[in-house]
C-alpha cells in the first residue's frame, strides 16, 4: 500500500482478505497451470513464456467459450461490444 502511494497510484483490489477480488484470477491461473504448466517439463523460462503467450492467444481468447459472456469467446465478445462502445463515446 506505502508503495502505492509513494507513487501515486490507487490498487484496484478490494480489502484483504476479500475473496471474491481473486476469484476470477485464480480460475485463470488454474486453468494455465493444468494446460501448459503441467502439461510437461519446461527446458527454459523463455519456452514456458512462449507457451504461455500461446496458450492465452490461441486458446483462451479465441476458442475457449464463457458463460459470463453468453458463451462466446473472449475475442467473439469484444468484437460485438466494441462497436456499441464507440458509438457511446
Amino acid at each position: 500500500m506505502h508503495a502505492l502511494t509513494r507513487h501515486h497510484l490507487i490498487g484496484s483490489m478490494g480489502q484483504v482478505g476479500a475473496a471474491g477480488d481473486n476469484a476470477a484470477m485464480e480460475s485463470f491461473f488454474s486453468l494455465l497451470q493444468k494446460n501448459v504448466l503441467d502439461r510437461k517439463r519446461w527446458r527454459t523460462r523463455d519456452e514456458l513464456r512462449i507457451a504461455i503467450i500461446t496458450w492465452i492467444e490461441r486458446t483462451y481468447h479465441r476458442r475457449r467459450r464463457q458463460a459470463r459472456l453468453g458463451r462466446l469467446t473472449p475475442i467473439e465478445y469484444e468484437t460485438i461490444m466494441k462497436p456499441a462502445v464507440s458509438l457511446a463515446a
